[in-house]
């Protein structure tokens, strides 16, 4: 063998020296570059790992009735509320050594980069659980060196700072499976119809194989791609000693149902949703993110019964051809809470809420404000004013008013307040307000909870100031309520991702009214569903006497281009507008009918299997039988009596002597007519 020349050989020395000291350094570098990664992530802290959540809104009695989300599906679950062959698919399909390495597999990191030199493109990808999950959290998916650095560095702080169950259990809450389905709770509702916690291993291994490419490999497109990937997740829980060869075999076979169907449903009381939203906006201060996608549960007061009841009768009631508009509001008169409500006919066609944003006139409905200030000054179901053709001077005698009767029917006589209201005399509730003065009776709407501008003119008592329905539903539930006013109440409780309380609503009430002026003025409002007190018209709610089964106390209103009903019972309070949004005027009759239609078949469904209940007078009001044309107290012979409610010591005390029988004079018999005339003889 020819010997190696010296020179040659310290030359190869050298060389050798060289790769050991840049072997040396380079490990030294390593180690050092690991060390300051290492030092960095602890320095960082945890970074944050809060996603985009969808906010869920809840009904009265738990049910859900929306989800904010804007078209992601997500709902973060823990990781015992995941099936375990979801964690078992998951790590064998896309991180076998998930819990032996600390954010990187470099061996796996090595053969990939072979395997995608040897095929001259990328074939394989070496990244772990927890790199995905860095990008998913906090970077693109673009393929440049500044996002690789960036996911290293973000991969090394999650590794440094959370168990590897908080790193599973967020990567399969944020991974995306398709079709809008973030996290492996959304995609098992969107494809299966269940929760996470119930996938079988065939549904788990269909679900973890989707990630790699959520539309290539969707079993709602291509159910042929999606069973070859789902065999190869099997394979792969087999080989990683999950399940057996035949339990693979097994779950392949099975025929898996998914939810094929996914119409957009409609949504459950869209205008009360979006009421709801506002308040947690105005009342609790979020912010529209925090909203949309703070995985917040909301529970609202909605009674999903009722609302389907309302919705039916604006359904069945106006002609589908119409183009008339309606809002419809519900509420517990004792504690303010908001359980049906809408905003219009279509809310696709038209979110504009009329329930709460609308501002109509509210004709009719507006008198119970004025004769309840009425009766604090003074007046009483008996007092009585004529009711005439009359012209009325405002404004220093520089403006007058004429109001009209419906078809211009007067009584061309007195008659008393309780037939007023009944009948809805125009000319007698603008007299009263002559009496009694604009103010007080602005002052009085405004205490019940009327937001709107109002104007001091004599329509005033007309209603002829456009309002909102949910103020006069809000002020006709005070007066329900002996005169103790509750807001509106839409939230019952709100609660953060964490579970922490932000908000709980807290009963509350003040009142507002006198109970005993309020219960008088309730029982007036009975008035218009009493044929009793019809006369020279009938009262305003003959056309719905038929369908009532229980007592109610209410009133309507009508104009040119507004239909009114509002109305109680000891438990509901409902109110119901409609007409056209432009102000077009209402000519048919079937139109200016639909109003009271509703309410009334809302009222009766509704209170279907409740106790029939009237109002409990209060201690300082008295009951007494009055003969209801002229208002005095009824006698013997009075073929009709009413009992009415007056505050005590301001009740009748003429009794009515109208049908009292004149008794004829007896005939003097035996006398002729000259002693008849002349006595003394």
């Amino acid at each position: 063998m020819e010997p190696i020349p010296s020179s040659r050989f310290r030359g190869t020395w050298k060389y050798v020296r060289a790769a050991v000291f840049i072997s040396v350094f380079l490990a030294i570098f390593a180690s050092v570059a690991l060390g300051g990664f290492i030092l960095f992530a602890k320095i960082e802290g945890a970074p944050p790992v809060a996603v985009p959540q969808t906010t869920t809104f809840y009904a009265d009695d738990g049910s859900k009735i929306g989800e904010s989300d804007h078209g992601q599906k997500r709902y973060w679950v823990r990781l015992n509320d995941i099936s375990p062959h979801v964690i078992e698919a998951t790590i064998a399909v896309e991180d076998r050594k998930f819990y032996e390495h600390h954010g990187f597999d470099l061996k796996r990191i090595a053969a990939a980069v072979i395997a995608n030199v040897q095929a001259m493109a990328k074939v394989e990808g070496a990244s772990t659980i927890t790199q995905q999950y860095a990008r998913n959290l906090f970077l693109t998916h673009e393929k440049t060196w500044s996002r690789k650095i960036q996911e290293a560095l973000y991969t090394i702080r999650l590794e440094a700072n959370y168990s590897k169950e908080k790193i599973l259990e967020g990567y399969l809450n944020t991974i995306y499976y398709g079709h809008g389905a973030y996290g492996i709770e959304a995609a098992a509702r969107y494809y299966f119809g269940k929760h996470a916690s119930e996938l079988t291993i065939s549904e788990a291994a269909m679900l973890a194989g989707i990630p790699k490419g959520p539309y290539y490999y969707s079993p709602l497109i291509n159910e042929e791609r999606a069973k070859a990937r789902q065999k190869i997740v099997l394979l792969s829980m087999a080989e990683a000693g999950y399940i057996s060869r035949e339990q693979a075999e097994q779950a392949y076979r099975d025929k898996l149902v998914y939810v094929r169907h996914h119409e957009k449903e409609r949504p459950i009381a869209p205008y009360f949703q979006d009421v709801v939203k506002q308040q947690l906006r105005t009342k609790l201060g979020l912010d529209e993110r925090t909203i949309e996608l703070g995985g917040l549960r909301v529970y609202t007061t909605l009674d999903p019964r009722l609302q389907r009841i309302a919705e039916k009768q604006l359904e069945q009631v106006i002609n589908p051809t119409s183009a008339i508009q309606a809002a419809l509001v519900a509420m517990d008169p004792r504690t303010g809470e908001v359980k049906a409500l809408i905003g219009g006919r279509d809310y696709d066609e038209s979110p504009f809420n009329r329930a709460v944003q609308a501002e109509r006139q509210p004709g009719s409905t507006f008198k119970p404000f004025l004769y309840y200030a009425a009766i604090e000054q003074g007046f009483t179901p008996s007092t009585e004013l004529r009711s005439e053709l009359t012209t009325f001077t405002f404004d220093g005698g520089r403006a007058t008013y004429t109001p009209h009767n419906y078809n211009d029917y007067y009584a061309n006589g007195p008659i008393t307040l309780a037939q007023a209201l009944a009948v809805s005399d125009n000319v007698f509730a603008v007299k009263t307000l002559q009496f009694i003065g604009a103010d007080k009776l602005i002052e009085t709407a405004k205490a019940l909870g009327i937001t709107s501008k109002l104007k001091a003119v004599p329509s005033l008592a007309l209603g002829t100031s456009p309002v909102k329905v949910i103020d006069m539903v809000a002020a006709y539930s005070t007066i329900a309520n002996y005169g103790k006013k509750a807001e509106p109440v839409f939230i019952k409780k709100v609660v953060d991702v964490n579970g922490n309380v932000l908000y709980e609503h807290r009963p509350s009430s003040q009142q507002v009214l006198d109970r005993d002026a309020a219960f008088v003025t309730a029982h007036l409002m009975t008035g218009m569903f009493d044929p009793k007190l019809n006369g020279y018209t009938t009262v305003t709610g003959q056309s719905i006497l038929d369908e009532m089964t229980r007592p109610y106390a209410g009133k309507s209103g009508t104009t040119k281009t507004d239909s009114w009903m509002i109305g109680f019972a000891p438990q509901l309070v409902a109110g119901v507008w409609t007409g056209y949004d432009r102000g077009e005027t209402m000519h048919r009759f079937d139109e200016k009918q639909y109003a009271k239609q509703i309410w009334i078949r809302f009222m009766e469904e509704s209170l279907a299997d409740e106790p029939k209940k009237s109002l409990k007078p209060t201690k300082g009001v008295i009951g007494v039988y009055i003969d209801p044309q002229n208002g005095k107290l009824a006698a013997d012979a009075c073929p009709v009596k009413r009992k009415t409610y007056y505050l005590i010591g301001t009740e009748p005390t003429d009794y009515c002597t109208d049908h009292l029988e004149k008794k004829p004079r007896k005939k003097e018999e035996g006398k002729s007519w000259w002693k008849k005339w002349l006595p003394w003889f």
